[in-house]
């Protein structure tokens, strides 16, 4: 049945101004026309909903989101055999904030293809998912990359069990091999399903603090041809000035995070390279009041590092580089937030300033940005048309167009006012349909609240303080991802 949204101003991502009193007609789940609703051929038995002083905008997007990002110990054992059960919550999670399109840069495979599948088919609500698998080069979850501590805890049949579920033939013995049959693994891993290609051009932080290149400059060339070679795209992970620059000259499409690159930042020559490669600059950024709570809690090497990663955001801004939104947005355990080595790093930080939150770190984004200088258009197209342009979606996504999918979002109050009203949510529409944003997540299992305490905690006396912080990147909690 034809669906008909009358009253609304529609904010479409082409136009560069909002467009008062329009109506969206959708038709079999895509956009049939938008116009003047007397002009519009609208079908009689056409439902109309009126949006009368709303604002209308395409259904946000993430460039890069872990919808299972917690991978401690305890989370991953609780939950073997149901990944699916918290990749489907968090995809929820995050269609239930207004992003009806994520792209998930690391995660468990066929998990992930498996509930990218079944939202495609409409056998479960959620995010349309497109996935990477595992970035190229690096190991799983247990292991020096993520969580070096659970080797030597954990037997070893669980440990290889959980990293091989991540890397398959994509890990870091990659590292030993000529370009040619680096080339012939990723060729076959490609055959899986992936919907991307993303690789490790930095180490993860294992070992230096990610200053530590992870391939040449002639194997990521020759993993970037593999990728287009199938016709997908091809982004790397990036933490130093030249593994960003290798990266772009290598011919990606996007670089994740590639304000963040150490201490040092990102040379005038390299922040051209974006714009004459037509290469998109995915951001991570905090605000100002962010990056001070934060630096009350964090070494001096560590604040060094974020300096410079606010000084390449605000220059990649004034580059004219096209930006894209992302977070590495996932849900954590809640008692995994209740961890003393959470605070201190950018996943500790409050509610409302914490950027890696998937259900609220976009928002963030957005208020982080517009304090960096971006406009208020820059940011709508961030949020959805650069997006879909960078992972070559554009076809389908990213603007309110006739023929698109019919994705969108629909706010109380004009986002062109300010970042902050993209948090006014009051519907959001995906694949032609009303989404119903009460109900999600339908099987609350990270997002509930932790079982009531046992009667014997308030008896309990620890001998020390718990929890002393621990070095290392444990699920990327101290931000280096």
């Amino acid at each position: 049945m034809a669906l008909l949204l009358t009253g609304a101003t529609v904010i479409d991502g082409v136009s560069d101004k909002a467009l008062d009193g329009q109506a969206i007609l959708i038709e079999n789940n895509r956009i049939a026309a938008i116009g003047r609703p007397a002009e519009l051929p609208v079908p009689a038995d056409a439902e109309t909903v009126d949006f009368s002083g709303k604002f209308v905008i395409p259904g946000l997007m993430n460039a890069n989101v872990h919808l299972l990002i917690s991978i401690f110990l305890e989370i991953l054992v609780r939950y073997e055999g149901r990944y699916e059960d918290l990749i489907t919550e968090a995809a929820q999670v995050a269609l239930k904030s207004g992003m009806t399109t994520v792209f998930d840069s690391w995660g468990p495979r066929r998990a992930l293809i498996a509930v990218r599948d079944k939202i495609d088919r409409g056998e479960v609500a959620g995010s349309r998912i497109r996935c990477a698998g595992n970035i190229i080069g690096l190991d799983g979850p247990f292991s020096g990359d993520f969580d070096g501590r659970v080797p030597g805890i954990g037997t070893s049949h669980l440990v290889d069990r959980v990293n091989a579920t991540w890397v398959e033939n994509t890990g870091r013995h990659l590292m030993w091999l000529t370009p040619e049959a680096v080339g012939e693994e990723v060729r076959k891993y490609l055959e899986r399903g992936v919907d991307f290609v993303k690789y490790a051009s930095n180490e993860h932080g294992a070992t230096a603090a990610g200053a530590f290149i992870q391939f040449s400059e002639r194997t990521q060339r020759v993993i970037v041809e593999e990728a287009h070679r199938a016709g997908l795209t091809a982004q790397s992970h990036t933490s130093t000035v030249e593994g960003l620059r290798m990266s772009i000259e290598a011919g990606c499409d996007l670089i994740q995070h590639c304000n963040m690159t150490g201490p040092t930042e990102i040379p005038e020559e390299t922040l051209d390279l974006f714009t004459r490669r037509n290469c998109c600059a995915v951001i991570f950024p905090l605000t100002d009041n962010g990056l001070s709570i934060l630096k009350q809690s964090i070494s001096d090497p560590e604040w060094t590092m974020w300096k410079a990663a606010d000084a390449n955001t605000r220059n990649l801004v004034s580059s004219g580089a096209k930006i894209l939104l992302a977070n590495d947005g996932g849900v954590f355990a809640p008692e995994v937030m209740r961890e003393p080595l959470i605070k201190g790093t950018w996943n500790g930080l409050p509610e409302d300033e914490a950027l890696g939150r998937l259900a609220t770190g976009h928002f963030l984004w957005l208020r982080a940005m517009e304090e960096k200088g971006m406009s208020p258009m820059d940011l709508l197209h961030a949020a959805t048309r650069n997006v879909a342009e960078a992972y070559k979606v554009d076809h389908d996504l990213g603007t309110l167009e006739a023929g698109k999918i019919a994705d969108m979002v629909v706010l109380d109050a004009d986002p062109l006012q300010g970042a902050k009203n993209y948090e006014s949510i009051h519907a959001v529409i995906k694949d032609g349909a009303l989404v119903d944003l009460d109900a999600l997540p339908e099987r609350p299992l990270l997002t509930a609240d932790l079982p009531a305490p046992l009667e014997e905690e308030a008896r309990y006396e620890r001998f020390l303080h718990h929890g002393a912080r621990l070095p290392g990147c444990p699920s990327c909690l101290d931000g280096a991802h």
